[in-house]
């Protein structure tokens, strides 16, 4: 049996503003982008990983109001999961998303005791980015 990895959810307030973040400041590219019930949900992928799926949704976007309220809550204070990305240049990277408007620095690059060299910021929507150098 084999089993791999493809895809991975992102809960954003704003699509647009996500969209300006993950397109234009990371580099994603838009592979689909589904509208339904004054919903969006885009599926972004990096041409290294076409396989590996980025989709941003929002907090009530196929959810109940509560469900919604509750994951908006939980988006607005900054505590769910965070992302995990890697990059070939980590200065440059970080040059670039520390420069984009909307985006928080929680950490600049620096040399981890567990072996990794990274930078984490949140995103539009306060989600924490982990970026480190590959």
């Amino acid at each position: 049996m084999n089993i791999a990895l493809s895809g991975v959810h992102v809960t954003v307030d704003d699509p647009d503003a996500a969209l300006g973040f993950y397109r234009d400041i990371l580099g994603f590219t838009v592979r689909n982008e589904v509208a339904r019930e004054g919903f969006r949900w885009i599926v972004l992928v990096t041409e290294s990983q076409p396989e590996l799926q980025i989709v941003l949704s929002q907090p009530h976007a196929g959810r109940s109001k509560e469900d919604g309220d509750s994951l908006a809550a939980l988006l607005a204070k900054g505590t769910l999961s965070m992302l995990q990305l890697r990059c070939d240049d980590l200065d440059a990277t970080f040059g670039k998303v520390a420069a984009a408007p909307g985006v928080e620095v929680l950490q600049e690059p620096v040399s981890q005791p567990w072996g990794v060299r990274d930078f984490a910021v949140r995103d539009p929507a306060g989600n924490m980015i982990r970026v480190e150098q590959s």
